[in-house]
């Protein structure tokens, strides 16, 4: 656990200091209330609290709390750091501190402990056992296994819960059972395992619950939340209203209790305290085979007997428990009664049946509930031999007092006076211990010994216990009344026994026949004996004794009567005790409203003014003297401000000042011990004005002190600022001077003066040419210019960068492009720096063909089927003589060119021969470049293209030419002008004109061109 102090803790007062707002938010330790004989003033100080939001306070170290029933920020992570490894009455009154001091404790003195939780039916019992058992989760040291411990001890109370707990008229999650748990410290204080047992299980629940109540929520949560291959295995359906020990309480459905998430929480705890799934499969059976008992009906025969005639539930419940249906039937309508060697049965009544019934139930579910907590120890066991203490929580019943009491408040009063018995007198021996090792004369106190009380219960052969035993056990026809007549029998003259033969005329109307009532330490209860013999029936025992043990639960020691009680008090006394006493604040669990009378009631039940009067019996405050004279020291002169003698005799001289007198306290030796609560409140409210005399000249002190420490303090970090500055400036000076010496040399080798220099302009141009690199190896210009001593290294980057370029973008481009770029390459070496258009048509990629083969007419590929078409393109011919425009294709094959007219083949240029007919042919395209690429690529003559400037002139017929004339216009046209000359208008037509030698570009403006061409 960490040990680790809290800082501060701030908005939190110490005990004394809750002495200074007494007024507003009480005492928080009632054995400093000065009336602490008066109830009134008990419940006072305890409604003065709660309003405040404070729920705990202090009886000594007893924590009482008040359920506040609602949400209080008070247990955090951070709330829980506060509180470790504090002082107990150093921290206001809280839970984690009376686990934390008991944790402590245990370690600096190596013995066991246990923490009593106790109180009413909805009084917070099961949520302080959990919020202690969560701060020794969160406080102890963390690793995977003691984790995995943490974890199984902490899902064990959902499991326990949803077994043994159920809702009440008073808590919609009661707890039906009473728990007792240690948890296992090793020497280094790691909690490393646990081990529960239970006590006073509420059996009778399972078959009987009162109007508003429910039975235990297991049922609900298998019948509500169980898989529906689940419930079918065990013969149930989805419906609580199908079982009879289910729908007695009418409200089998509660808003405030959601089952089905419920039995998620269940299934998902199993796991993790490891159970396997045929221990699950056969716990659930177990239960499910309860909801079906419940269900066998009985009928009477002729006789009066009880009869089975419908034993469908019954063959469930021996399918279920692994019994023989025979054996099940006989021995809920028979009883078998042992005579020597001889047996006899004797056949039961309808009613006898139902009892019987319901005590199977009743012991099924009983010894069930012990397997589980047995399984659930041995998940949490930890066997290693090595040396540990414990910390034990019980959380049991309170003292009840009901309209009916029956059995069960029999058992949890008479656990209750145990429990009182043994409280008082391990707080009667702590209170002596404490007198005789300081050195105090130990005066007795006059208290209520309820040893009387228990021994009516318990004394062997005279007892209540004995006398039910020996009527459950004695042959011939136990009842109810024999075993009241035989109470009275024997114990008729005791003062704290009555029943309605034993009292008077007044008591006897309070009283009926079948009534007992007992004198209490916290009061009368009266008891009705109605159903007690019957709660020791054990008539069944005997005939399914060997099936049950030895089929369901393996245990064949097991006494099914209730005796859970035994060996409790052992336990208890072998360990020092810690207590918490949970009240209720009211009935209808509202926020903030305090019950007077309700909370008085369970004052006196639980016994907290016996336990005040036993604590307040001497001396009311204890305190050692370093501590008090640490905080009183300023009302005397000889200790203020430095006491430098002996603590003790320091807080002789003060308390001698202060003038008490000699039976107001005593000099222990350790401690101070004050008879009176008023004594210290006198004490502390003249602390307080001294504090506030003094707080006025100490101000005064304290500004002179903290201008000179100021100033002090400036002067000092001035001149390391000074230091400072005047090293980082001589650095400076340094480093710059070194910097223009290297600018000075750096056109010079390499020297002392310039080495560091030149290394950073080295450094300082890589850099920038890394973030600054070409992209593309069309960029010839962003390469940065390096200084004269990289220009070498910086030609061989650039290099190696282009190569780097190049590789990534041949391996990058497909055949496609390859293709592309073999015939871009062709047209630069024809065009480039020859035609002005050429730059902007690179980024036109050439296409394949420009008329598809389904365009052509089907004629023409007839006529040229033994030619492959390289390419083909629409033109405009013109003739040579007027110069008509007409529409053609341009086909290239891998011989020839030819000019179509739809289905006729006009002209044909082989690439062999000339023009078929004379003259040269002049034809308009939009394609120039890839026109003539493609021309130069089939008839292999690149050379033939020729890119001259000014007109064009071009043969008509042999003897006669003709001349193409350029010129730019805003509309594009083409005519025969009235020189003769063909007339070009335009700024973007391509005339193509082959002639018969030669290929001729003529440039008149921009993108117009001409073209001759003939021989190709």
């Amino acid at each position: 656990m960490q040990g680790h102090k809290a800082q501060g803790a701030q908005g939190q007062l110490d005990m004394e200091g809750a002495l200074t707002a007494r007024d507003r938010v009480g005492i928080q330790d009632f054995v400093l209330l000065d009336t602490h004989t008066s109830e009134t003033a008990f419940l006072g100080n305890l409604k003065k609290r709660f309003s405040e939001d404070l729920i705990y306070t202090y009886i000594g170290t007893l924590l009482v709390s008040v359920n506040p029933y609602k949400e209080l920020d008070i247990y955090s992570k951070k709330q829980m750091d506060i509180y470790m490894g504090v002082n107990f009455f150093e921290l206001p009154p809280h839970i984690y501190a009376l686990a934390d001091n008991a944790y402590h404790t245990m370690m600096a003195e190596a013995n066991n402990h246990f923490i009593l939780i106790s109180g009413e039916s909805g009084a917070g019992k099961t949520e302080a056992s959990k919020k202690i058992l969560q701060y020794y989760a969160v406080s102890c040291p963390s690793t995977t296994l003691l984790d995995s411990v943490r974890d199984r001890m902490l899902v064990s109370n959902p499991v326990l819960e949803a077994f043994g707990n159920a809702k009440t008229l008073k808590n919609d999650n009661s707890s039906r059972f009473g728990k007792y748990m240690d948890i296992q410290f090793d020497i280094q204080g790691d909690a490393v395992g646990g081990h529960i047992l239970s006590y006073l299980l509420e059996k009778s629940r399972v078959v009987h619950q009162n109007h508003g109540e429910r039975n235990f929520h297991i049922f609900y949560q298998l019948v509500e939340g169980g898989e529906e291959d689940l419930l079918h295995q065990l013969g149930l359906e989805s419906n609580c209203q199908h079982y009879s020990y289910l729908v007695q309480d009418e409200c089998a459905n509660v808003t405030s209790i959601n089952d089905k998430n419920d039995w998620k929480t269940v299934r998902n705890a199993l796991s993790v305290i490891d159970f396997d799934e045929s221990d699950i499969q056969h716990l659930f059976g177990i239960i499910a085979s309860v909801l079906h008992l419940g269900n066998v009906q009985f009928e009477a025969d002729s006789k009066g007997y009880a009869t089975l005639n419908k034993n469908t539930e019954l063959r469930w419940v021996s399918t279920l428990l692994g019994i023989n249906v025979q054996v099940l039937q006989e021995g809920l309508t028979y009883r078998k009664i042992e005579a020597k060697t001889d047996e006899v049965l004797s056949p039961f009544t309808v009613d006898h049946a139902i009892y019987a019934r319901n005590a199977l139930a009743k012991a099924i579910y009983g010894r069930t509930f012990t397997w589980l907590v047995n399984k659930i120890n041995d998940s949490m066991e930890n066997k290693e031999p090595s040396r540990k203490t414990v910390i034990g929580l019980l959380d049991i019943y309170g003292f009840e007092v009901f309209y009916v009491n029956s059995f069960e408040q029999f058992c949890i009063n008479y656990c209750n006076e145990k429990l009182q018995q043994l409280f008082i007198q391990l707080t009667l021996k702590s209170e002596q211990e404490e007198y005789e090792a300081e050195g105090i004369g130990w005066e007795p106190v006059q208290f209520f010994n309820n040893k009387i009380i228990c021994d009516l219960v318990e004394e062997k052969h005279r007892g209540i216990i004995s006398v039910l035993d020996e009527e459950c056990l004695r042959p011939g026809e136990a009842t109810d009344f024999t075993f009241l007549e035989k109470l009275e029998e024997k114990m008729g003259s005791h003062p704290h026994f009555i029943t309605h033969k034993l009292s008077d005329k007044k008591i006897r109307k309070t009283l009926d026949r079948g009534d007992f009532r007992l004198l209490h330490y916290a009061g009368e209860v009266t008891y009705c004996v109605v159903g007690k013999v019957s709660h020791g029936l054990s008539l069944l025992w005997s005939i399914i004794h060997v099936y049950l043990t030895d089929k369901l639960l393996g245990d064949s020691t097991t006494d099914p009567r209730p005796s859970s009680l035994l060996g409790l008090t052992d336990i208890l006394m072998s360990k020092e005790p810690w207590y918490v006493r949970c009240l209720k604040s009211n009935e209808s669990k509202q926020p903030g409203r305090f019950d007077d009378v309700l909370v008085r009631h369970q004052v006196k039940y639980l016994g907290l003014m016996e336990h005040l009067r036993v604590r307040r019996a001497g001396f009311a405050y204890r305190r050692r003297y370093e501590l008090f004279l640490q905080r009183y020291k300023p009302l005397c002169p000889a200790t203020w401000p430095h006491w430098r003698g002996v603590a003790a005799e320091g807080v002789e001289v003060l308390v001698q000042h202060l003038g008490y007198l000699p039976d107001e306290y005593k000099m222990g030796r350790t401690k101070i011990f004050i008879r009176h609560p008023r004594t210290l409140f006198a004490t502390e409210d003249a602390f307080e004005v001294c504090k506030h005399k003094l707080g006025k000249g100490m101000k005064a002190k304290r500004n002179q002190e903290i201008l000179f420490i100021s100033t002090k303090i400036e002067t000092c970090w001035r001149g390391v600022q000074a230091r400072k500055e005047k090293e980082r400036r001589q650095w400076a000076v340094k480093v710059i001077k070194k910097f223009i010496k290297g600018y000075m040399t750096r056109g010079e080798a390499k020297t002392t003066d310039n080495s560091e220099y030149l290394a950073f302009v080295r450094q300082n141009y890589l850099n920038r040419l890394k973030d600054n690199l070409p992209k593309t190896v069309l960029d010839k210009i962003s390469w940065l210019t390096p200084p004269p001593v990289l220009t070498e290294a910086s030609a061989i980057l650039r290099q190696l960068h282009m190569r780097v370029m190049v590789t990534r973008y041949v391996r990058g481009i497909t055949a496609q492009q390859k293709a592309q770029l073999q015939l871009k390459g062709i047209t630069s070496v024809i065009f480039k720096d020859k035609k002005d258009s050429y730059p902007q048509s690179v980024s036109q990629p050439f296409v394949d063909t420009r008329i598809s083969e389904q365009d052509i007419n089907m004629k023409v590929l007839q006529m040229i089927r033994h030619e492959r078409i390289k390419y083909s393109v629409p033109v405009v011919k013109y003739d040579r003589n007027g110069f008509k425009p007409r529409p053609r294709q341009l086909i290239l094959t891998q011989t020839a060119a030819y000019v179509v007219d739809e289905a006729k083949i006009k002209q044909k240029v082989h690439a062999l021969h000339a023009l078929e007919h004379g003259g040269d042919l002049v034809i308009q395209c939009d394609h120039l470049f890839e026109v003539l690429t493609k021309l130069s690529v089939v008839a292999n003559k690149q050379s033939a293209i020729n890119v001259v400037q000014g007109s064009i002139s071009f043969q008509i017929q042999a003897g006669k030419e003709g001349i193409v004339d350029f010129s730019s216009g805003q509309e594009s046209m083409v005519y025969k002008d009235k020189n003769g000359h063909l007339m070009v208008v335009s700024n973007a037509i391509a005339a193509v004109l082959f002639q018969s030698h030669s290929v001729e570009v003529h440039i008149k403006h921009k993108n117009i061109t001409c073209l001759t061409a003939l021989g190709l």
